[in-house]
Order: C-alpha cells, then sequence, then structure tokens
C-alpha cells in the first residue's frame, strides 16, 4: 500500500476574494427535481438543451424520495387490466427498479400502483440526471426572480457555498408550491377556506406480515380506537414491501403551511403524530406490530399549498367528464382524492373505461411566455388537482413542459405548435 504524508499546513482565505456572484447560463432551467421536475429535466436534456436543475434539499428526488410517498400512483387506468398513461422516464424507472427487487407493481381493490424502494429511486434519478447531462444545483434557494416584461431573465440563489445567478431562456416551475412563479410576482392560487392535509410518512421495520390485517380491518380498527390513540386521522394503511419486514404507514393528516415558522412546528407534530401511530399499532396488532421499530421519517409530505393561475382553470367537471381536451398534455384516470377533513379524505374512483386529461393552458402561467409550471402546483380547483397531482400524470407533465418549451424558443409557450408537441409526446397521449 502506498503511504503519502499527509501536510498539516493551512491557507488563508477570505470572503473578499470570492466571487460576488457565480452566475451560470443555460435553454432551461428547472426548479424542483421530485417526479414532474426530474422528468422535465431529463427530457430537456435529451432534447439537446443545456438543462440546470435547481433544488432546496441537499439531494435530489423531491417528495417521491424525501418525503418517502413510496408508491407511484396514477399510472394505470383503474381495474385488473388497467393500461399504463405514461411512459418516458416512467418506464425506465420501472424497468430497472423491478429487475433489481425494488419496485413491485401492486394491484389495490380498484388501482394498480408501483410500490418502490426510495434510496434505490434516489439514486435512479441521481444516476439518470448526470447521464443526460444535466447540471444540478442542489441546497439553493431562491432569493429574487428577474422578469423583463412577460419573459423571466434569470434567477438569484443562495446557497451556503455562495450566491448563484441562473440565466436561462426558459424556465420550469417544478417546486410543489409554485415557489418560482411566486417570487416572480405572477399571480397563485390558494385554498379558499380550510386546507389540504398532508401526510408524515413513517417507514418501520420488524414486521410480520403473515399476521398484519388486511386494509379494511386496519381502517376500522383506526376508526374505532385512534381516538384513544390521540390519532388525529381516523384511517390509513400499512403497506409492506413484498419479501421484507418493512412497511410504509400513512395514517397522518399534517397541517402544511407557507408561514416558515408555523411550517417549522408543523413538521415536528408530523413526527409526533407518527410516533402515537405506531404506539396504536402495537397495542392493537400485537401479532404484526409488536416489534416493529421506526426505520425512518420521510419529510412533510405536501399535497397542495400554492399554485398557479394559468390560462385554463381545470375544473372537477371536466375531470369527471372524462374530457380530451385539444392541447392535452397528459391522461390521467387516478380518483379524486380530497383531503380536506382532519380525520379522512374523500374517494372518488372512476370507472375502467374513464380517463381524463390535463391541458397545457393549465401549465402555462398567465402572463409569462417562457414560465410553465408541473406537478402539483399546476391551475385546477383543489379536487380536480387531486386526481392529477399523483406521480403518473406529473411525469407525464414534466415531459410536456420540456419539449413545449424546447418548440417556443425565444418565442411564446402560449403560442406552441400543438402538432409538433403531440408528436414528441405521442406515448403519453396514445395506447
Amino acid at each position: 500500500m502506498l503511504e503519502r504524508p499527509f501536510d498539516p499546513e493551512t491557507r488563508i482565505v477570505s470572503r473578499r476574494d470570492a466571487p460576488a456572484v457565480i452566475e451560470r447560463e443555460c435553454d432551461i432551467c428547472v426548479v424542483g427535481s421530485g417526479a414532474s421536475g426530474a422528468s422535465a429535466a431529463i427530457e430537456a436534456a435529451r432534447a439537446g438543451n443545456r438543462v440546470i436543475l435547481v433544488d432546496g434539499l441537499p439531494s435530489l428526488g423531491g417528495q417521491a424520495v424525501n418525503s418517502i410517498i413510496g408508491m407511484f400512483c396514477g399510472l394505470y387506468t383503474p381495474g385488473i387490466n388497467g393500461r399504463q398513461l405514461t411512459h418516458g422516464i416512467a418506464d425506465e424507472i420501472i424497468a430497472e427498479l423491478t429487475a433489481n427487487g425494488d419496485a413491485h407493481i401492486i394491484q389495490g381493490g380498484v388501482m394498480k400502483v408501483v410500490m418502490y424502494n426510495e434510496v434505490a429511486l434516489g439514486r435512479w434519478v441521481e444516476k439518470a440526471v448526470i447521464a443526460a447531462g444535466v447540471q444540478p444545483l442542489t441546497g439553493a434557494i431562491i432569493r429574487q426572480v428577474h422578469v423583463e416584461g412577460r419573459r423571466i431573465s434569470a434567477l438569484d440563489i443562495a446557497t451556503r457555498h455562495g450566491d448563484v445567478r441562473i440565466r436561462a431562456q426558459g424556465f420550469i416551475d417544478a417546486s410543489g408550491d409554485a415557489a418560482l412563479t411566486w417570487q416572480a410576482g405572477f399571480d397563485c392560487r390558494v385554498q379558499a377556506q380550510g386546507q389540504i392535509y398532508g401526510s408524515q410518512m413513517l417507514i418501520v421495520e420488524g414486521i410480520d406480515d403473515t399476521h398484519k390485517p388486511d386494509w379494511d380491518t386496519m381502517a376500522r380498527r383506526i376508526a374505532e380506537r385512534g381516538e384513544h390513540y390521540g390519532m388525529m386521522r381516523r384511517d390509513g394503511f400499512a403497506a409492506t414491501f413484498p419479501g421484507t419486514d418493512v412497511a410504509m404507514v400513512n395514517m397522518t393528516h399534517i397541517e402544511t403551511p407557507l408561514d416558515p415558522f408555523d411550517a417549522a412546528e408543523k413538521q415536528i407534530d408530523g413526527k409526533e403524530q407518527a410516533d402515537r401511530t405506531l404506539v396504536f399499532l402495537r397495542a392493537e396488532f400485537p401479532e404484526a406490530f409488536g416489534k416493529a421499530r421506526v426505520r425512518a421519517y420521510g419529510l412533510p409530505g405536501v399535497r397542495q399549498t400554492r399554485w398557479i393561475v394559468g390560462t385554463h382553470h381545470l375544473t372537477t367537471a371536466e375531470v369527471r367528464a372524462a374530457t380530451r381536451f385539444d392541447d392535452a398534455i397528459a391522461r390521467c384516470s387516478w380518483p379524486l382524492e380530497q383531503h380536506h377533513n382532519r380525520e379522512g379524505y374523500v374517494w372518488e374512483t372512476f370507472g375502467p373505461d374513464h380517463v381524463h386529461t390535463v391541458p397545457l393552458r393549465s401549465l402555462a402561467v398567465a402572463g409569462a411566455d417562457n414560465l410553465l409550471a408541473v406537478g402539483r402546483c399546476i391551475d385546477a380547483d383543489s379536487t380536480a388537482l387531486s386526481s392529477v397531482r399523483v406521480m403518473g400524470p406529473c411525469i407525464a407533465m414534466g415531459a410536456a413542459a420540456a419539449h413545449a418549451l424546447t418548440i417556443a424558443g425565444s418565442g411564446s409557450v402560449h403560442q406552441v405548435d400543438m402538432g409538433l408537441l403531440r408528436q414528441k409526446i405521442a406515448a403519453n397521449l396514445e395506447g
């Protein structure tokens, strides 16, 4: 073994000698690296763009990885023979993770989902981003957005390593909270009354799956005994990852305020709710959960907080009517899933032939020519959004935004050649 002597010497550096701002330029800047943002960044880079992917967390993957959502929802139509609606990076993720035993396609009572290992998904996102030539910037918070007329020209971003300015021709808001749109000064929406509750996901290990009750039995017991344990939400489930003693537990409802101090308090409250959930499981189902222990708490799982005002407001009526828009860019069959009650949620399913769509106009920020929003911050009423904000259509939205901005170039996203865009995203619109 070659031994090299350690050099103990140091050198002095000064902030005065460092650049005041680190500047970078690209074709498309994506803010947010969850399912929609990762899809947008990878698709944009593969289309020949120089892409910078910005995320406030120190690692990529957004809520899909860091909130440990654990399931890809909205990829399939309802029923046992449900067909896949979204492709693109979804195909790649499913193929690689299932081949390694890190994902399993699960048939629920109504909907088919893909259960995944969040650690494996996180590494997939990182590797795919780098392989596509995307430049990641993590631990990055937007401080200011520069707007010139109807176009965003640059973002000023703070990182622990220094301030950064990113100039781009086009921008994609995949932040989830419409942070880019909001900071740019464009109008946004919030829930008029009350709020949409999020979930604190909990991963437990050491369970005995052979004695785990079915979902209906567990839900009834929560409804009957949850109050005794101080549980806020009176329904939920614990899903075992196939072939392991590990379960993903979703039995909490947490507030997700936009006030920074309130948000910090509520994320701690979420873990306290999760702890009460584990006490419940151990006491009520000792054969299955008596030896269970916490493996991980996810970051707060946010469903809806603030979203854009686009040029089309997707409505519940349009979703129920299975509307096929002329400028459709994504398909979905996921139920209406409203989490507006502390104790539970409304779940309205559709028939096996039902498919509704998302129009490009719901991604296009009113008043902005080079900005598109994707994921849970597109324009819709809160009930319609509850169906299309799941990961299947989010991946499709990201791909559509990437190609729409590529086609628009220095022009406007409000005047995209839809025939050409449909060609680029045909796999997510046909079959």
